[in-house]
């Protein structure tokens, strides 16, 4: 099993926090499960005692009589036996009605370590009720990173373009890499998607329209990397005979974005130093949805290197943009803290004309933020401050 290093790195300093919620939430299947029982593996290691530690998982039936708050805190209440802190494991708390009204009363007993997962927008500050507002720190789970994977998979440095390209195909859900055969991978990454759908987009979010969601969903992947057009994508569901009106694409889009399917990339104009509203664009939060939802045959190397970097900056704790100029774009504006990078990326700097095109998109910015252009190439080609870097090193290197 593959250590979350990434993960619980971030979330240690809590273990002991009566305080504070410990919420984990992210895609399905993306490994919230194994990193709540690495944490019990931690704290075990750290002499709690099992009759400490509480875990459920709530799409078990054998906990289907916990429908609301008071239960939970019922149930919860029923278990403790003494004095000593308890360390609170709830896997998919999403389907209890009110949940966060239940653990904020085990939360102010300060006897309960609380964590918790969930695999759509309820589980993020968005969408908390005031129960837990102040109350909790988050913190999101992706798919294995590129450095993870080549981890997992003991991969040895001349086979990492062969490992990307597996990556551009299939994803990195943690569990699709327990199958060899093309048929089992797929038939798994079916599964996962069929159980969002049926999940989080048909029973929470109401949507019944499953012909025109996936259809949408089609649309936004076969465009991934290109400014999203709200009258583009109605004049395609209409040539494909599904009308729809604008509320509801806005819904749609909406569903997509909070079960973690995609993310929405907001534009920033870095002369005017604002974020924009329109003209954002999507990428996907695994690559591998494309296999089963797209009728594109042919891979488009550059987007899928666009969207691998895109999902490693965000997992590296970077707020991430697309960059407005006076002249065009640059792909993305990375912030953390006080730092600000500005990133190009391309497959292959392969002629002349694509070396200058990538180079140049800073041509019109004249602040002292680093800039980069990552591509495979292992020759550096920098120039004028500018910085390349092979997509390899980018992606192994965790303090970028």
């Amino acid at each position: 099993m593959l250590i979350r290093e990434k993960y619980l790195s971030q979330i240690r300093d809590f273990y002991n926090e009566t305080s504070l919620i410990k919420i984990i939430y992210g895609l399905r299947r993306s490994g919230k499960s194994v990193i709540l029982t690495q944490i019990i593996d931690e704290i075990k290691a750290k002499g709690i005692k099992d009759e400490q530690i509480i875990y459920i998982n709530f799409e078990s039936l054998d906990y289907s009589f916990i429908k609301n708050a008071k239960d939970l805190n019922d149930y919860i209440k029923s278990l403790v036996k003494n004095k000593k802190i308890y360390y609170v494991f709830l896997d998919e708390i999403q389907k209890i009605d009110d949940f966060e009204k239940g653990i904020n009363s085990l939360r102010i007993t300060n006897q309960f370590s609380i964590f918790i997962t969930g695999s759509n927008s309820k589980m993020t500050f968005l969408e908390l009720s005031t129960d837990l507002s102040g109350r909790y720190v988050s913190f999101r789970v992706l798919p294995l990173s590129f450095k993870e994977v080549v981890e997992l998979t003991n991969t040895p440095k001349e086979e990492y373009k062969k490992l990307l390209l597996d990556i551009f195909e299939w994803g990195t859900l943690p569990q699709r890499f327990s199958f060899n055969n093309e048929r089992a991978k797929l038939n798994y990454i079916s599964d996962v998607y069929d159980s969002i759908l049926l999940k989080d987009v048909v029973e929470r979010l109401n949507i019944k329209d499953i012909t025109s969601f996936n259809k949408i969903l089609q649309y936004v992947l076969e465009t991934e990397g290109k400014e999203f057009s709200v009258t583009n994508v109605l004049n395609y569901l209409k040539q494909e005979h599904h009308e729809i009106a604008n509320d509801t694409l806005y819904n749609y889009l909406e569903a997509l974005c909070s079960t973690f399917i995609m993310n929405k990339v907001y534009r920033y104009d870095i002369q005017g130093k604002s974020v924009l509203k329109t003209l954002n664009k999507y990428y996907a939060s695994d690559l591998g949805v494309k296999k089963i939802k797209t009728n594109n045959k042919e891979l488009n190397y550059s987007i899928a290197l666009e969207n691998i970097v895109y999902n490693d900056l965000i997992s590296k704790g970077y707020e991430v943009f697309i960059g407005k100029t006076k002249k065009g774009e640059v792909d993305f504006v990375a912030t953390k803290n006080k730092d600000l990078k500005y990133i190009q990326v391309c497959y292959t700097l392969s002629s002349d004309e694509t070396i200058k095109r990538e180079f140049g998109a800073y041509d019109s910015i004249n602040d002292s933020y680093e800039k980069y252009v990552i591509s495979i190439d292992e020759e550096n080609y920098s120039r004028n401050g500018i910085k390349h870097i092979n997509v390899f090193d980018f992606l192994m290197n965790e303090n970028f």
